[in-house]
């Protein structure tokens, strides 16, 4: 590497036809330039350039090297050039992974502004709730619901994932609503496996967590589908509001009643954060 940029600055001298001139077209010190050719001349083992008084001239060697040089400067500016207009313009694949519910939900519908933005880009897509590995398996981009991110990632938190206690207003008014966390030991309480492999729902409220043992006839590892048990009217699930959001702002009615529509609760006595 370093003679490689010694050879620049020597292609620099040569077409300059001075030290001082190279220098200024650097932004270097003449001394510098100097030492820089200098050393060159010694990696290489022979004289590339006369110098007099007056003038440079290129020795025999220094002409051989020069055409070289030249080549690779001019390599080495068009790959620059290549890279700037790569930042400027985005094209080629990009590989992303996203967990399927806010894959579905979020970055899929924003797919078709984002390719007409950038008509010279492709999208090649996965969606899976596993943990990926963007090295192993060639992703450049990773969308992920975690804490903490892997010490060995580049991350960038993208937002909160905010989650509510839900259930519909008919489940609530067949069975009653929970007024404290001990009360959902006698609910029908759907469990999201992924994440939450064993059935204790652990909640950070006003007076501090509290592990619940909650249990039910629905386990599931995919919260998009046990987001629909709970509209259907099945019973409670922790979900998160990037799943169920729209519905509680706009009291999406259920698959059994259009009078039922989802509904998130939260405890008089401990407030889900």
């Amino acid at each position: 590497m370093e003679d490689l940029e010694r050879m620049a600055v020597f292609a620099r001298v040569v077409e300059a036809k001075s030290f001082s001139a190279a220098a200024r077209d650097l932004n270097l010190s003449k001394s510098l330039v100097s030492k820089q050719v200098t050393q060159l001349e010694k990696s290489l083992g022979a004289r590339l350039l006369n110098r007099t008084t007056r003038a440079l001239s290129l020795t025999e060697a220094g002409t051989v090297l020069y055409e070289h040089c030249a080549h690779i400067v001019e390599e080495l500016n068009e790959a620059k050039h290549a890279v700037a207009r790569l930042n400027a313009e985005p094209r080629g694949v990009l590989r992303i992974s996203a967990s399927v519910a806010f894959g579905r939900l979020h970055i899929a519908p924003a797919l078709p502004q984002f390719l007409e933005t950038y008509p010279n880009l492709k999208i090649d897509m996965v969606t899976t709730d596993r943990f990926v590995d963007l090295a192993e398996e060639a992703y450049d981009v990773v969308v992920r619901i975690a804490s903490d991110a892997a010490p060995n990632v580049v991350a960038r938190k993208l937002a909160p994932v905010n989650t509510k206690m839900c259930a519909t207003p008919e489940y609530f008014s067949r069975h009653g609503i929970p007024q404290t966390p001990e009360d959902l030991e006698k609910h029908n309480c759907l469990t999201y496996t992924y994440f939450n492999p064993q059935d204790p729902w652990r909640l950070r409220g006003r007076d501090g967590d509290i592990s619940v043992h909650a249990s039910g006839n629905l386990r599931l590892n995919d919260d998009d589908a046990l987001a629909e048990a709970v509209l259907g009217g099945l019973g409670i699930a922790l979900l998160p509001t990037f799943i169920v959001g729209k519905d509680i702002q706009s009291g999406r009615p259920n698959r059994k009643s259009p009078a039922d529509c989802l509904f998130a609760h939260s405890f008089r006595k401990s407030r889900l954060a």
